[in-house]
């Protein structure tokens, strides 16, 4: 008895389900939202993880080209160098993967759930604003104490610092938008697996387009490049900041006054020590900027002074030298000497 009037109730819901569910107008119009929500989770969570990632790999890209317009100096690479690049890569995307499940969970899921409460609360209903206005009150904390750490009289670095906050912000909200359309209760369901194709062809689609640019720009010439120097700007005193100066002349002499050059001592441990003499120096132009360098000789000196690569800008180049071991691209820079050293007056 107990059996059969169970399938009979099972029979009478199943039968209410198909002509309408009239039992669902019991159930309280929150609760029936909660239920959506709870059932589209796989594929919010899907698509905000996804989109982080690609999120990731597109700013990767834009990193890149920013770090290309900075002014660095020419340093060599070897295999070594490569295969480390490669193995940071992947750790870099393995990383990203992590990080996007993190801050699905920890920032977007949550930003969505408190946006859809405020909007219900605040202004009856649920709307998309909330999303980009939570993200960027998030932020803006991180953003004032960043702030707050900034010298006075860096106006560059508080308007890259902006420029993050704003950066961050957008690559919060985005995913979070997403998420939200996609648990609106009159939103079709979307599973988890269609919508990882769908995010995953746009993402695609996107970090193509977005290396077709830097391409293009890097092609264009928008990555650094040394100032083009000749022997006539080179003529005149640079200094290494730290009391050692190097004097070239135009007539192709050179005095070196504390510079230092490096050699490796008896244990093998790279060793600068001070050099002050004179000697001769010659400029070779090379085929472009990259390949241009100073030739130095002086007799008095032990261990290498040179060549010396260039770097800078035009309004201010510099000389260096690898020092020590070239995997570590550590550099010994010289400078123009704005302030030439007084000699002693004498009667």
């Amino acid at each position: 008895m107990i059996a059969a009037e169970g399938i009979r109730m099972r029979s009478e819901m199943r039968d209410q389900v198909q002509a309408g569910a009239p039992w669902q107008a019991q159930v309280p119009a929150r609760a029936q939202t909660r239920v959506r929500v709870r059932d589209r989770f796989g594929s919010a969570f899907t698509a905000s993880v996804s989109a982080l990632f690609f999120e990731a790999v597109i700013g990767s890209i834009v990193f890149y080209v920013w770090m290309e317009t900075q002014e660095v100096p020419a340093l060599g690479y070897n295999l070594f160098n490569i295969f480390f690049l490669f193995v940071m890569g992947l750790i870099g995307v393995a990383a990203g993967a992590v990080g996007a499940v993190l801050l699905s969970v920890a920032v977007v899921m949550p930003l969505v759930a408190v946006a859809g409460w405020l909007g219900r609360t605040v202004s009856g209903r649920d709307v998309w604003w909330w999303i980009p206005l939570l993200a960027a009150a998030g932020g803006t904390l991180p953003g004032l104490v960043a702030a707050s750490m900034v010298p006075a009289g860096f106006p560059e670095n508080v308007s890259s610092g902006l420029i993050g906050w704003f950066m961050g912000v957008a690559a919060l909200g985005v995913p979070a938008l997403v998420v939200r359309r996609l648990v609106l209760p009159d939103r079709p369901r979307v599973f988890g697996t269609a919508m990882f194709g769908w995010v995953a062809l746009y993402g695609t689609l996107g970090v193509v387009v977005t290396g077709a640019l830097a391409g293009v720009a890097l092609y264009a010439g928008i990555g650094y490049e040394p100032p083009r120097l000749t022997a006539e700007r080179l003529a005149g005193t640079w200094s290494d900041g730290n009391g050692g100066r190097i004097t070239f002349t135009a007539d192709g002499k050179v005095t070196a006054d504390g510079v230092k050059t490096f050699g490796f001592d008896d244990d093998r441990h790279d060793a600068g020590q001070p050099c002050t003499g004179a000697g001769t120096w010659v400029y070779h132009p090379g085929d472009g900027s990259w390949s241009q360098n100073v030739g130095v000789s002086v007799d008095a000196c032990v261990g290498s002074l040179g060549p010396w690569e260039v770097f800078g800008t035009p309004e201010h180049p510099k000389l260096y030298v690898l020092v020590g071991d070239p995997d570590a691209w550590d550099l010994y820079i010289l400078e123009p000497d704005d302030h030439p050293r007084e000699e002693p007056v004498r009667d």
